[in-house]
């Protein structure tokens, strides 16, 4: 039986990572695969968030394609960015990480509780990722978002028919993109590249 994560053209837990980083053509095709995720909520008030999540890919590609000896790695794109005056990628891979955990968090929510609505998954997910990042005029598109979320048991419907083999990769899914996020904040952090973002 095949499932969403068949579909997909990479995982997160197939991104390469080594001491120079985070492969950066695995990562974008593995988050164009969670992009994708959002189309089967149903419901067009997710298209704001996926709009945002593609055009931040878009920048990071744009950087990509323009620079290739210096963005191998999300790090060294980061990097390679740190000297010019409109840093790009490096805000587009800001805004994405946390679109990034916003996701993952609330994905993770409903795995643990099975009995918890995406609703509540993805509005807890939101007061602990983006919502501090959001301003009052933003806040209630997200607001939004939330409450057109399908139930539970028909997303995961369209996960795949097995939901043991869905559980399955959706765990090492989350567990794998959880990973990347945490060492994109940590570098982030380590080199204060979100200041003035």
């Amino acid at each position: 039986m095949t499932t969403y994560f068949d579909t997909v053209s990479k995982s997160y837990a197939d991104v390469p990572k080594s001491d120079a980083g985070i492969d950066t053509v695995a990562f974008l095709e593995a988050t164009e695969g969670l992009i994708s995720m959002f189309d089967l909520l149903g419901s067009s008030a997710f298209a704001v968030v996926q709009k945002d999540m593609l055009g931040n890919v878009a920048k990071i590609r744009t950087r990509l394609l323009a620079a290739p000896d210096q963005a191998a790695t999300l790090e060294a794109l980061v990097e390679g960015e740190k000297g010019e005056k409109k840093r790009d990628a490096t805000q587009g891979l800001l805004w994405l990480t946390r679109g990034l955990k916003f996701t993952q968090v609330a994905l993770k929510r409903s795995q643990a509780d099975k009995a918890e609505e995406l609703s509540v998954s993805f509005t807890q997910a939101y007061e602990v990722s983006l919502k501090k990042f959001h301003s009052f005029v933003i806040r209630p598109v997200f607001a939004l978002a939330m409450k057109a979320c399908p139930y539970r048991k028909d997303f995961y419907a369209k996960l795949g028919n097995d939901q043991d083999v869905v559980e399955v990769e959706l765990a090492k899914w989350l567990e794998a993109l959880e990973a990347i996020i945490a060492q994109i904040e940590a570098f982030y952090e380590k080199g204060n590249y979100g200041k003035g973002l």
